[in-house]
């Protein structure tokens, strides 16, 4: 596939001070000379501050690095999880698509998406709060057909489920992650059968999803705010 910027650019980017801070502080990680190692986690913040990758933000990332426009380029349109279009201001979702997840249902997850957000992948909603693209193998197999939403996975999903969860995402409310159908994590559907503990005491949620539920909203961009932190 053939991935070029998008036509529409802003004029600048910078980092907020939060974010330059935490970009510095990665850059200081990599000893004299290699410095250029942290493009992606720079690139990566960038991203998550705007929301997409523009051609602004990859020109400041490789300046702070001292490197070509180009090697940063390359970097960026190499790379799947960089968005080089604009996305919802809400969430992406990103539907699984590989085998497992198809097999399971995907297209109909990808029906929801059409309906929902937009004909086409890439593009934004009407109210330009959601998009959404198919995306490769997600490592979820034993959970499909699943999409990820933000920082989070969202799996054993049915068409139903998506569309109530973009209603919950509208409304400003994020769902708890995790499988969708009441499994705590990809133990057999009908329960567990094996290296089970009589009385052991279980969590409601597993540590994926208890660390989303904890953090509370997952699917906010790194802004710049104490978010920023780590």
């Amino acid at each position: 596939m053939l991935r070029r910027l998008h036509p529409d650019q802003p004029d600048s980017f910078a980092f907020t001070p939060a974010n330059q801070a935490w970009a510095e502080a990665q850059i200081a990680k990599f000893p004299d000379g290699r410095q250029a190692s942290a493009i992606i986690p720079l690139l990566w913040r960038a991203q998550e501050q705007e929301g997409w990758l523009t051609r602004p933000a990859i020109e400041y990332v490789a300046g702070m690095l001292g490197l070509a426009y180009i090697r940063a380029l390359e970097v960026a349109t190499f790379y799947f999880m960089f968005q080089l279009a604009p996305v919802g201001s809400v969430a992406n979702v990103q539907v699984c698509g590989t085998t497992p997840c198809m097999l399971c249902g995907a297209e109909d997850l990808v029906a929801v998406c059409k309906e929902r957000i937009a004909k086409r992948p890439h593009t934004l909603s009407a109210d330009g709060k959601f998009s959404w693209e198919e995306v490769e193998c997600l490592g979820a197999c034993s959970n499909a057909p699943m999409a990820q939403i933000g920082k989070d996975y969202y799996e054993d999903l049915t068409a139903e489920k998506l569309g109530w969860i973009l209603d919950e995402l509208a409304a400003g409310r994020v769902p708890p992650p995790g499988p969708q159908n009441g499994r705590f994590a990809s133990e057999p559907a009908e329960g567990l059968t094996s290296l089970e503990t009589e009385g052991a005491e279980r969590q409601p949620h597993n540590a994926s999803v208890d660390l989303a539920l904890r953090l509370g909203d997952t699917v906010k961009r790194i802004d710049g705010t104490e978010t920023a932190k780590g």
